[in-house]
């Protein structure tokens, strides 16, 4: 490289690690707010990041930065560039474009907007209060439809959002994707729903204390690999896990006193997404490549360590006797017994609390309101009606209030659109994964069972979590798999289990 091109390249790699460090900070400031941070100083705290989300935005979108990438794309520079390098120039190029084309000004407001209407949201979930939130997502909506004409629309204006989080996934492809899961598992869910061997769940139905739920959540993340040097396990209303650097990702939980596996699987969920966040390589600290290469690889982690292998009969084999010890006289039942309450298959309002089989099905409601959202103008408004509708015919069920209705989740008051299909998309990336680790991994289970987690999550290291954003999404699962996504892999996976559990 000539040394003018590695001035250029320095020059860039230096801007890009500023930029990482504004993320740092306004990371920390994030998960403050939504954990501990005093109510009083929320909106003063939503100035605060308002202003050095702006900062940053400035240094994202500069003519500097621009014109060291046009060097950098130079053949002949960009020819001479490292793996990692090249990466990161064509990463930044993407961001770059994107960003430029959104006034600074702009921006500042919509951070702003969106910090204090999560502060907002918290608010009216507690009290079911709608009408209160409503005018902060009429809001982020005006903004993100605004956002939406400045990057252009795609073949539909919500495919310009669904690229946001998974790279290349439009409508078209998830209304096939999602069309084929419901052919398979609303009959599925009709046998299940018509067999005699129910899963007894009464003993579950009992009160946990808060402190020893957290205890055998603390004690399931250090048997996964969480790494206590490189984060750490909190509060907050809604779980969420926060990738600082490998060296400091804190992950949030949710305790109900009268749901033990509440708690533990929102741990579990997070403590997947943390695992990868923790293990990403070295090389790329300090880069914008330091983090999942998509939110459906991202929550392929987490739906991978909460349900494949959190709720499956060996992994019960061995820690059941742990959460026994924890609760006294409250779940005494054999493994095979909690195994099959665990996993029952019960329409449920809340999506964090869903089954697998049904979990889809809350996505796919959140999916199509989106869609009705950006594609078809429907208003904030209108929503809680839709919600209650599409439940009612998905599901069979309505919400009593908004509070387990509409305002159940956190993502649309943080501007999260475009976001919930990455949760089914996770579940198919995960059930293609295993399958190639029970090939890859001799006796996956028998280790499961013994309460060795560790070579699991090594061979996901190897695979996953080392090459952060260095490869895409389809480079990651084709390179496990051999196969581009296919959701017969998650089909077949529900199939083997619930038949079994219902004796189908």
């Amino acid at each position: 490289m000539t040394e003018t091109g590695s001035v250029n390249l320095q020059h860039f790699k230096d801007t890009i690690r500023k930029i990482s460090r504004y993320d740092e900070a306004l990371n920390v400031l994030y998960w403050d707010l939504r954990t501990g941070a005093p109510r009083k100083g929320a909106d003063t705290r939503s100035e605060v990041i308002g202003t050095l989300s702006a900062d940053k935005f400035k240094l994202s979108t500069s003519e500097e930065l621009g014109g060291l990438l046009a060097a950098l794309e130079e053949p002949e520079q960009f020819g001479r560039l490292g793996e990692i390098d090249r990466r990161l120039v064509q990463e930044t190029r993407k961001d770059y474009d994107r960003s430029v084309k959104i006034p600074p000004k702009l921006y500042q407001e919509y951070v702003v907007l969106t910090s204090q209407s999560e502060s907002a949201w918290e608010e009216a979930k507690a009290s079911g209060d709608y009408d209160g939130f409503q005018p902060y997502l009429d809001k982020i909506i005006h903004y993100t439809n605004q956002f939406i004409d400045l990057w252009g629309a795609g073949d539909t204006r919500y495919d310009t959002l669904l690229d946001l989080y998974e790279p290349g996934m439009t409508t078209a492809k998830l209304d096939v994707v999602f069309g084929g899961l419901r052919e398979k598992l609303v009959p599925l869910a009709a046998a299940i729903a018509e067999s005699a061997h129910r899963p007894d769940t009464g003993f579950l139905r009992q009160t946990y204390d808060k402190q020893a739920q957290k205890s055998f959540s603390l004690y399931i993340l250090e048997q996964m690999g969480f790494d206590f040097g490189a984060g750490r396990l909190d509060e907050s209303v809604h779980p969420f896990a926060t990738g600082l650097s490998p060296g400091d990702v804190r992950i949030t939980t949710r305790y109900l006193e009268n749901d033990v596996m509440s708690a533990l699987f929102g741990t579990i969920h997070e403590g997947g997404h943390a695992l990868y966040e923790q293990n990403i390589r070295p090389e790329l600290i300090g880069t914008t490549l330091c983090g999942g290469t998509s939110m459906g690889i991202h929550e392929s982690q987490s739906r991978f360590w909460e349900n494949v292998i959190g709720r499956s009969r060996p992994f019960w084999e061995r820690y059941l006797s742990e959460l026994q010890q924890r609760f006294p006289g409250r779940l005494d039942v054999d493994a095979e017994r909690f195994y099959r309450a665990i996993n029952v298959v019960e329409p449920g309002l809340i999506r964090i609390e869903a089954d697998e089989l049904t979990y889809n099905l809350h996505i796919m409601i959140r999916y199509e309101i989106e869609k009705m959202i950006f594609n078809d103008g429907v208003k904030a408004a209108d929503l809680p009606a839709i919600w209650n509708d599409k439940y009612r015919d998905y599901l069979g069920i309505v919400p009593a209030n908004n509070r387990e209705g509409v305002l159940q989740d956190v993502h649309w008051s943080g501007g999260a659109f475009g976001y919930f299909p990455s949760y089914s998309l996770g579940n198919m990336y995960a059930a293609q994964m295993t399958v190639a680790m029970e090939k890859e991994l001799p006796g996956m289970w028998e280790l499961v069972g013994s309460g060795e987690l560790q070579p699991l999550k090594e061979w996901l290291t190897g695979k996953v979590y080392q090459y952060g954003k260095l490869r895409t999404p389809s480079e990651i699962i084709e390179g496990i798999s051999g196969k581009p996504l296919d959701s017969a892999y998650l089909v077949a996976y529900l199939e083997k289990k619930y038949k079994d559990i219902y004796r189908i």
